[in-house]
């Protein structure tokens, strides 16, 4: 997620984009209790009141944050996929982990927006397409034959509470953070041991190809 540095001047018509930039980077300093109107309002060089143009409360402002994480959060695990050279779906929730132990604050704001029960619309919308996009992985990873037959979005549900908990313990310092690439590698490929296909069932999905 880019953010704008301080005191930089805005477009005209771009305020309440810069007003989140700045919320996110007082998130990633202090966590949400540091996301205050005024001081979001301060670093964005405009007026206390401006900011209430755009967004009525700091309730609205920070659930425009909750939204434009979410979109980041989504983004850095499309990216890891698309950029792996093979098992997407391992590639996909080691980018959960990593964005978790990289951004802790983020990570807190999604779980309780994004992951609660209390969504935006946006948040809900988003959040589908995301879930959506992941048992198409799944379902993707099955014909492959690199995944093991079943129901596609029950290896979503027990993949996705593998990395929430994984990541939610490195973010709780019950796990070391210095382990983290080989802690997050070994959890997911023990994981993979229950999800991957035995030999027989790649052999005859790639020959049905």
């Amino acid at each position: 997620m880019n953010t704008r540095a301080a005191g930089r001047p805005y477009h005209h018509g771009s305020l309440p984009e810069t007003l989140v930039a700045h919320a996110v980077e007082l998130l990633d300093e202090g966590g949400a209790e540091a996301v205050t109107v005024r001081e979001v309002a301060r670093r964005a060089g405009v007026s206390p009141s401006a900011p209430f143009r755009h967004y009525p409360d700091r309730a609205a402002l920070l659930a425009a944050v909750g939204e434009a994480v979410a979109m980041d959060f989504g983004a850095a695990q499309m990216a890891a996929v698309e950029s792996a050279d093979a098992l997407p779906f391992r590639a996909l929730g080691a980018a959960f982990v990593h964005y978790a132990l990289a951004h802790p604050h983020r990570f807190a704001l999604l779980r309780g927006g994004v992951f609660g029960a209390h969504r935006t619309p946006a948040m809900e919308e988003g959040h589908r397409v995301f879930v959506d996009g992941i048992t198409e992985l799944v379902v993707a990873g099955q014909r492959r034959g690199e995944l093991r037959q079943g129901d596609a979005e029950m290896i979503r549900i027990a993949a996705q509470a593998l990395v929430y908990g994984l990541s939610q313990m490195f973010v709780d310092n019950y796990l070391d953070a210095s382990r983290a690439d080989a802690l997050i590698n070994q959890v997911i490929d023990l994981f993979g041991l229950g999800v991957l296909a035995p030999d027989g069932e790649m052999r005859e999905a790639a020959e049905g190809v």
